[in-house]
């Protein structure tokens, strides 16, 4: 799977300040003899699970209907919403030669991340909105036009050269606005991003990161009208899984090695709110929230990015709908 490249670089990228517990990568005892080519080797496989839950991150980003907590009521009722999730993304130096642990940093840049979503009601639930039913559906445009050296494989999904990521899941009502009283919702997705990849060895790059994605979203909403505003808050927790493929060029004998296949698993718990204008049939929101961090115990520093550290996420929306 070719998302390596993709995740590597960003998850070289982003890497930072984390400090080397030197916790090194099975896959690159091969190389213990060399230790050039060992750290090029743990380098791309702490990328590639530095940057994952990131690419999850501008996947899913927070509520999954945009500035609305309550479920839409029923059979008859609909939205569809044109929306943008963002983060900073620190890319890897690609000159990187092993010569110590510390990956430079390259390109910084505000990714961005366009979906259009949608729900159609399906049940309408008690009077007090208990138990109402919503569809959920996505579609993600990836783009890759915007970073050198980053591409959909050959074989993924896409729109020309964007990357066409798919998703499904359902709303739950627990509670429907009313007075006082906020709407509340549960729900939950599972997304699907196709491989993508960074750098590539037969046009010079010494090496190459592909990945897919597929991520699971569990969520809790409450949003209330104030005249004519909406704002929302909500908790979440994700689960990233995928396949990835690693392959970089031996930097003692400038030849290329063989590839490395990862199983790529994390979570993620975050935090977001929710706010702008809501004329009733339209909405325009703002979203913005934080990723939690963990510890995935990475040998390798990456300059200008913790991939421990915590994230903060952005995002904006136009809704239309019944």
């Amino acid at each position: 799977m070719r998302l390596v490249p993709f995740v590597s670089a960003a998850a070289l990228v982003l890497a930072g300040s984390a400090t080397p517990l030197f916790a090194q990568n099975a896959q690159c005892t091969p190389y213990s003899g060399a230790q050039q080519a060992e750290n090029v080797c743990n380098a791309a496989i702490d990328g590639t699970h530095a940057f994952h839950p990131i690419l999850g991150l501008l996947t899913s980003g927070g509520n999954p209907v945009l500035g609305a907590a309550s479920a839409l009521g029923g059979l008859g009722h609909f939205y569809l919403n044109a929306r943008v999730n963002a983060t900073e993304v620190v890319l890897p130096d690609l000159s990187y030669n092993g010569s110590s642990t510390v990956v430079g940093a390259g390109t910084k840049i505000f990714f961005p991340s366009p979906l259009v979503e949608g729900a159609v009601g399906l049940f309408g639930g008690t009077s007090a909105g208990l138990g109402a039913v919503d569809l959920l559906g996505s579609a993600q445009l990836l783009p890759t036009t915007q970073i050198d050296n980053f591409s959909v494989d050959s074989g993924a999904r896409r729109i020309g050269s964007v990357a066409l990521g798919l998703g499904i899941g359902a709303r739950i009502g627990l509670l429907r606005e009313a007075g006082p009283l906020p709407g509340v919702s549960v729900s939950v997705m599972r997304r699907n991003v196709p491989q993508l990849q960074y750098g590539n060895l037969t046009t010079g790059s010494d090496y190459t990161y592909a990945a897919d994605l597929n991520a699971t979203n569990l969520r809790l909403t409450a949003s209330k009208h104030l005249a004519l505003l909406n704002v929302g808050a909500g908790l979440g927790w994700d689960q990233y899984t995928g396949s990835s493929r690693i392959q970089f060029r031996n930097p003692i004998t400038s030849l290329a090695e063989a590839p490395i296949d990862l199983e790529l698993k994390n979570s993620r718990t975050m935090g977001y709110l929710n706010a702008g204008l809501d004329l009733h049939n339209f909405k325009l929101m703002a979203e913005g929230g934080y990723q939690l961090g963990k510890d995935q115990n990475l040998s390798t520093t990456f300059t200008d990015f913790n991939p421990s550290a915590g994230r903060f996420f952005a995002g904006a929306g136009l809704t239309v709908g019944l």
